[in-house]
């Protein structure tokens, strides 16, 4: 796995731990200043800024000369998602109750852009292709909020089932979803992280960077991960001892990286 989150996950993840819930906006040379001390140059962090701002994920407010950043309600959205797999829902699935959401779609032939925006989307939440235009996700998967966006209510038929007695649903997931795939990143970031976890006492120059990158590539690892129940995955699945790298990093480097945070980022109060 690329170890290096895109500059707009990197930026996700600075909102979402200095920005979200603060009624805040941050003003950019913060947002620079910060991200040189991740690795990320000046252009590629206000080319970022400016992308986010016309895709509706931040809005600008000028102060004086200067220029802050703040929330909007997508982007708050996407934050508070990103905070509930991390915090609440977590990496490993112990409590399935045995329900599966299947989606099945039949599209004509010439959408195909729907239909790759349709996979993408649904891979995104989590599903995988059981059969040819029948799609499967463990639990309950609303979506709902996807189907209307791509405009395919008419097209798309959503269930939710339970496997027969006699079903072997380890062979039915390694058929369906890349496992080894899956488990080789979350090996690569326990590879990456550990090292700090096992030194707590040796910070790093810029724990404040370090904290952005630490949250960057842990929603870029679970993100990918669809949950799928722990029961029917290989005994040595390494989700859990890579969420709890990912944890303990996350606490050793909290303190300095909120010292950090108070000495170099500019804010101003978000408008009412």
């Amino acid at each position: 796995m690329d170890n290096a989150p895109r500059p707009q996950s990197l930026m996700l993840s600075f909102l979402g731990d200095q920005v979200l819930g603060r009624g805040v906006c941050v003003y950019s040379g913060s947002v620079i200043e910060v991200f040189a001390r991740a690795g990320v140059g000046e252009h590629a962090t206000r080319s970022t800024l400016t992308r986010m701002v016309n895709r509706g994920l931040l809005r600008r407010r000028r102060e004086g000369r200067r220029m802050y950043f703040g929330l909007t309600e997508r982007s708050e959205a996407i934050l508070r998602d990103g905070e509930r797999r991390i915090w609440k829902t977590g990496a490993v699935n112990r409590d399935w109750d045995g329900t599966w959401s299947l989606l099945g779609f039949s599209l004509p032939e010439s959408w195909q852009r729907q239909r790759h925006d349709l996979r993408a989307q649904l891979t995104w939440a989590g599903f995988g292709p059981l059969f040819s235009g029948l799609w499967i996700a463990p639990g309950e998967v609303d979506v709902s909020g996807i189907v209307a966006e791509l405009g395919l209510a008419a097209h798309v038929k959503v269930f939710r089932a339970r496997a027969d007695i006699g079903m072997d649903i380890a062979e039915m997931i390694n058929d369906t979803w890349d496992l080894a795939e899956l488990a080789d990143h979350y090996r690569a970031f326990d590879r990456a992280w550990r090292p700090f976890r096992e030194r707590p006492g040796a910070r790093p120059d810029d724990a404040l960077a370090q904290r952005l990158r630490l949250s960057a590539e842990w929603l870029q690892v679970i993100r990918s991960d669809p949950r799928l129940p722990v029961q029917h995955l290989p005994a040595d699945w390494p989700a859990g001892p890579a969420e709890e790298t990912f944890r303990v990093v996350h606490a050793h480097l909290d303190a300095p990286a909120r010292e950090a945070a108070r000495r170099v980022l500019e804010t101003v109060p978000t408008e009412a």
